[in-house]
């Protein structure tokens, strides 16, 4: 299954395609030094398939990439505990631990 992963700026959404289907997305809000995830929704259809974990890692390597050093707060609780299994993410969490 390919999930391609686009960043959809006005409605402030990572979304997960399936072909022409929207499988899922990861909702977030902007501050001047956090991005905010919110919420993350995956299709009933789609769920089980990975969806929501190439949607996770896409969001958190584009704030990564491109975040202009803001850093992560997960107040959702699929891409907070993505990042907990996922150790080498945790540096982007706001508060974390230097490593």
């Amino acid at each position: 299954m390919g999930v391609k992963v686009t960043h959809n700026t006005a409605e402030a959404r990572y979304e997960g395609w399936l072909d022409d289907v929207l499988a899922g997305f990861a909702e977030y809000q902007l501050t001047d030094k956090l991005v905010v995830f919110t919420h993350t929704e995956v299709d009933p259809h789609f769920e089980g398939h990975g969806v929501g974990s190439v949607i996770a890692r896409a969001a958190l390597d584009d704030v990564r990439d491109n975040g202009a050093g803001r850093q992560v707060l997960p107040l959702c609780p699929f891409i907070k505990g993505w990042i907990q299994r996922h150790p080498d993410y945790v540096s982007l969490v706001y508060g974390a631990t230097p490593q």
